[in-house]
């Protein structure tokens, strides 16, 4: 069974049970309402157990959870620093032009057909998503996910076209 990242615990939120979750998901009102399962893993990525939603808000960058049957820190405290993660067939199916993090982290960067690395992580700063590009023998590239900046992406082909403007590479 195929189980993708969705969220951090990164600390308790006062004594009734909440969670400070770190997401890292682009579909965290869905991931984390009322209801949803998910399956919890602890810090050597090992599952520990299934978990149900009992309640979500947001407050500043952080999502604060609740699970069902878990209203006391002393219920919750032991899964600090542990993973949510979503069960493969809980992912919905997405639009044309929308992918999950998943399918992006890993694919190659090319500028005119010439590769210039590999994504290897998704930042979420504000208004757009910027990938991270991991390059050889330089510094990371940061590509915001703008129209003319990522030009195409094939993810059967493990492949992001990009138009990497003016500004952007600071080691040109």
């Amino acid at each position: 069974m195929n189980y993708f990242n969705v969220g951090k615990i990164v600390n308790t939120q006062g004594l009734q049970g909440e969670m400070r979750v770190l997401s890292v998901t682009d579909f965290a009102e869905e991931r984390f309402k009322k209801g949803s399962k998910l399956a919890l893993f602890d810090d050597k990525d090992h599952f520990v157990l299934e978990v149900e939603i009992a309640s979500h808000r947001k407050q500043k960058n952080f999502d604060i959870i609740k699970f069902k049957g878990m209203y006391h820190i002393n219920d919750i405290e032991k899964y600090k620093g542990y993973s949510l993660k979503v069960e493969e067939e809980n992912l919905t199916e997405l639009e044309d032009g929308e992918f999950y993090y998943h399918e992006i982290i890993g694919l190659d960067v090319y500028e005119n057909d010439v590769l210039i690395g590999q994504i290897k992580e998704i930042l979420q700063p504000g208004a757009n998503d910027v990938w991270v590009v991991k390059r050889k023998g330089k510094r990371d590239l940061l590509l915001p996910y703008i129209p003319p900046v990522i030009l195409n992406v094939d993810v059967a082909n493990n492949r992001v076209d990009v138009d990497v403007m003016e500004g952007l590479d600071d080691e040109d």
